[in-house]
């Protein structure tokens, strides 16, 4: 029985998938299923609670990508979103007044974001999130939708296939 169109999708892409080609190419249907247009996927690394880039899409500029390949627990969404094992979302970043967007996620041209822990079963192993260049709210199922994908991203992450 089919789960959902991107779980469906994302275990499609990772059958024959390996390495930083595999998570990149997970990535673009995940980009696309939800309309995105751009996206990161960081492995947690526990032993210096970090979190480092694995994959992202074109269109990210430079400034934000230097950032973002290895961010401290707690810093940013990606980091705030890996320290709580909670979702991060946010209609317009440039907007935003809760502290928790970093100065280079707002440089990303992005607006509306949504970031989501990876789980392999209750712990978390990594983060995933996408991007889009206006405003956008996600919904609880988009959002419920997009966890169920990062569980299919578990497995690798935790095991440092990339």
């Amino acid at each position: 029985m089919n789960e959902s169109p991107l779980v469906d999708a994302v275990r499609h892409t990772r059958a024959g998938a390996t390495g930083v080609e595999g998570f990149r190419a997970t990535l673009a249907a995940v980009i696309r299923h939800f309309g995105a247009d751009m996206g990161m996927i960081h492995r947690l690394d526990p032993a210096d609670r970090h979190l480092a880039l694995v994959a992202t899409s074109d269109g990210v500029p430079e400034p934000v990508l230097a950032a973002a390949r290895r961010i401290p627990l707690g810093k940013g969404i990606a980091g705030e979103t890996a320290l709580t094992g909670k979702p991060v979302s946010m209609c317009n970043l440039q907007t935003d007044t809760s502290g928790v967007a970093r100065p280079g996620a707002k440089a990303s041209g992005a607006q509306g974001t949504l970031c989501v822990p990876v789980f392999r079963g209750d712990q978390v192993v990594g983060t995933l999130g996408i991007g889009v260049r206006g405003e956008r709210t996600f919904t609880d199922a988009e959002t419920e939708e997009l966890l169920a994908a990062g569980r299919l991203l578990a497995g690798p992450l935790a095991q440092g296939q990339v």
